[in-house]
C-alpha cells in the first residue's frame, strides 16, 4: 500500500512522511512531473532526498518527464529505491530500464491509459513492475477508469503464463471500492493518495485498503 504524496502538503513534507510511516505505508509514492509530458509541475530530486532523510520507507519515484533517463542518476543519488518512468515519454525504453537497474534499484515501466496492452509484452520480463495508470496522469483526484481493469487482467495472465513474478501497480482513484476491483484483476501493488488523505483516519483507511486483498 503505497500512499502518494501528491496528495499531501508540499510545505510538510517530512512530517507528511513520517504520517504515513506511522500509519501503516509500505512504501511512499513520489509523483515527479515536468510540466511537457503531463500538465502539471510538482516535486524534483531534493523533495526526494528530503523525504528519503524523514522516513525508512521504500520510495516509489514515478516520473512523468520526458527524456527520463537523463534523471536517473539525480534521483538514486536522492534515495529513490525504485524509479518508475512511462513508456510513452521515450525511445530509449530498454537502455533506460537497464541503467536503472544497473544504479541499484528496482526499475518500473508505466502505461498511460490510452497506450494499447500490447506494447507491455515486449518489456514485461525487463523491469520489476509494470504500472497501470487507472488515469490519466498529470493530476490527482480523478475518477478512476474502469477499463483499465482489463490490461491489469492481461498482465497478470503475462505473469501467471510466463512464470513472471513482476508487481503490477494501479495508480489513480483508488478507493476501498475501486481497489478490490484492481486485486481481483491481478494487481498487487495499491497508489492511494486522495482518499487516503481525506480520510478522518489515514491508518484506517490503509488498513481498510490491505484487507481488500
Amino acid at each position: 500500500m503505497e500512499p502518494s504524496i501528491l496528495s499531501g502538503d508540499f510545505g510538510r513534507l517530512a512530517e507528511e512522511a513520517k504520517r504515513m510511516e506511522g500509519a501503516g505505508a509500505d512504501a511512499i509514492h513520489i509523483d515527479i512531473m515536468d510540466g511537457h509530458f503531463v500538465p502539471n509541475l510538482t516535486l524534483g530530486p531534493k523533495a526526494v532526498a528530503a523525504i528519503n532523510k524523514a522516513t525508512n520507507l521504500f520510495l516509489d519515484v514515478h516520473i512523468m518527464i520526458y527524456n527520463p533517463f537523463d534523471y536517473v542518476e539525480r534521483l538514486v543519488a536522492s534515495g529513490a529505491d525504485r524509479i518508475t518512468f512511462h513508456f510513452e515519454a521515450t525511445e530509449d525504453v530498454e537502455d533506460t530500464l537497464n541503467y536503472i537497474k544497473k544504479s541499484g534499484i528496482q526499475a518500473g515501466l508505466a502505461f498511460n491509459p490510452e497506450t494499447s496492452e500490447s506494447f507491455i509484452v515486449k518489456y514485461l520480463d525487463k523491469c520489476d513492475l509494470i504500472l497501470i495508470m487507472t488515469v490519466n496522469p498529470g493530476f490527482g483526484g480523478q475518477e478512476f477508469i474502469p477499463e483499465m481493469l482489463e490490461k491489469v487482467r492481461f498482465t497478470r495472465e503475462l505473469c501467471d503464463k510466463f512464470k513472471l513474478k513482476q508487481n503490477i501497480q494501479v495508480d489513480g482513484g483508488i478507493s476501498d471500492r475501486t481497489a478490490k476491483l484492481c486485486i481481483e484483476a491481478g494487481a498487487n501493488v495499491l497508489v492511494s493518495g486522495n482518499y487516503l488523505f481525506n480520510a478522518p483516519n489515514m491508518k484506517e483507511a490503509i488498513t481498510l485498503l490491505k484487507g481488500t486483498k
